[in-house]
């Protein structure tokens, strides 16, 4: 399954992540309704993008009363507002604060992934932010560790 994989390294602080998925979802550019948030540590001049992690174990669903957050055929943890009753303990559960709550709309909220495409990859200047596969990602660093020690070897 495709995950968002972060990099701080590579975040600029633009925060146009937030900007793009507040749009995406409520067609109006406002950080508070994204579901992404860019942490900034000033002292060692540091953005940190923090989005939902699709928990394999996901607190947020486990605590639901009303059974209203669930996991789709592509893995996504996501939320049926037709049985939500805005309760908000999955904004409590959350061990890493990626559920949102907006006041004016009366609805929690979390990353959904855009349906396969997520828009803060897409946006992303600084390519903090991808969608990929972990696994695969973990094979490539394999193959290209594999390299090294076989260039290495032939060195020594």
């Amino acid at each position: 399954m495709k995950q968002l994989m972060v990099k701080p390294e590579k975040c600029i602080g633009c925060r146009t992540c937030e900007l793009m998925c507040s749009f995406g979802h409520f067609t109006q550019f406002n950080p508070r309704m994204a579901n992404i948030t860019v942490l900034e540590y000033e002292e060692v001049t540091l953005a940190v993008p923090v989005v939902c992690q699709q928990c394999e174990e996901a607190s947020c669903m486990k605590v639901c009363p009303v059974k209203a957050i669930s996991r789709d055929e592509n893995g996504v943890v996501s939320i049926n507002y037709n049985k939500c009753i805005v309760c908000k303990m999955c904004r409590n559960a959350c061990p890493l604060g990626n559920m949102s709550y907006s006041t004016k709309l009366r609805k929690v909220f979390k990353c959904d992934l855009c349906g396969g495409d997520p828009k803060c990859v897409r946006y992303c200047p600084g390519k903090a932010l991808t969608f990929e596969d972990p696994d695969e990602l973990d094979e490539r660093k394999r193959a290209v560790a594999a390299k090294y020690v076989e260039a290495v070897g032939k060195e020594g």
